[in-house]
């Protein structure tokens, strides 16, 4: 029986410390091969094998591909939304390309699956905000969006014209205390249980009745790997599926961490962000993930505020 290589491209990032660890239990630590441009994470060290990798350098990630057997690589390497609108052009470049060489590797090497996450930065304003379907109006804004949106138009590409077995999650925001956001719209939801376990007050970038979909890092690892792990004649979207846990603002996120803390204040002063947030969905239906491979979240707001506290 052949055994799984996995690559995790992006390793060092808030999904790909999590991702990784969890393939490490499942794959054995061994099988596994960590690669970011940063240097290795504190939680990653000693856990398994760890390289230095340029996913724009096509070449060298065809010869790491080759010298290790890879059977599936996880693309997490990306420029995200905040961060993206202050360097456009270097954000389309670095989340365009670097999906295109994952994709044509995969193609040569006949590689068995491909993870790439794409967002729910995909919608736009003229999206249905509520329960945002899976097909649906997408007229993103930021570039961010669009080249996620491009993205998923690439990797349906990909399978219906060579067979490539990719798949992908529009990730809600993520909320983790292992690992740091990477400069998205939706890391006040992070922030703020910092802040608050640190100086019990917090000032949000965004004002206070923003209803973003949300999901705990658990949560969002655990739907990554059932959907890797679904037999691929369940999977019917190659694009990427709606994925839905929660929704909240930071109204409600700030009352609940007051259960916790009840000397916890917030304030509002939304920033550019804010915009960003108000083309976004309020909240996401995610039916299809749920009738194919059988997805189900576990953690509401109460449940993770609980534990975020507990572990920050």
């Amino acid at each position: 029986m052949k055994k799984d290589k996995i690559l995790v491209i992006g390793a060092c990032g808030q999904i790909g410390v999590e991702l990784t660890l969890a393939l490490r239990k499942m794959y054995g630590e061994a099988n596994v091969l960590a690669s970011d441009l940063r240097e290795e994470h504190d939680l990653l060290k000693g856990t398994g094998p760890y390289v230095s990798l340029d996913v724009m350098n096509k070449e060298m990630l065809h010869v790491l591909v080759i010298r290790h057997n890879i059977t599936q690589i996880y693309l997490l390497a990306a420029i995200l939304s905040a961060t993206g609108e202050k360097n456009p052009l270097l954000a389309w470049h670095i989340n365009m390309q670097s999906l295109l060489n994952v994709l044509d590797i995969a193609k040569e090497e006949h590689l068995d699956k491909v993870y790439w996450p794409s967002s729910i930065a995909v919608f736009g304003p003229n999206s249905p905000m509520q329960e945002t379907p899976q097909h649906t109006i997408i007229e993103p804004t930021t570039i961010y969006g669009i080249s996620k949106f491009a993205g998923e138009r690439w990797c349906e590409y990909y399978n219906h014209r060579y067979g490539v077995d990719v798949r992908s999650l529009r990730y809600p925001g993520l909320i983790s205390y292992k690992s740091a956001p990477g400069g998205g719209t939706t890391d006040y939801a992070v922030e703020i249980f910092h802040e608050a376990k640190e100086n019990q007050k917090y000032t949000s970038f965004l004002s206070e009745n923003t209803y973003l979909p949300m999901m705990y890092m658990p949560d969002a690892i655990r739907a990554t790997i059932e959907l890797m792990e679904a037999d691929a004649s369940k999977i019917s979207i190659r694009s990427a599926y709606n994925l839905s846990a929660m929704s909240f603002s930071p109204k409600e996120i700030a009352a609940e961490i007051k259960k916790h803390i009840p000397e916890f204040t917030i304030s509002y002063e939304p920033d550019y962000r804010q915009q960003i947030a108000d083309g976004w969905p309020n909240s996401m239906d995610d039916n299809l993930a749920r009738q194919d491979w059988g997805w189900k979240h576990e953690y509401d707001l109460a449940k993770m505020t609980k534990d975020m506290l507990e572990n920050i």
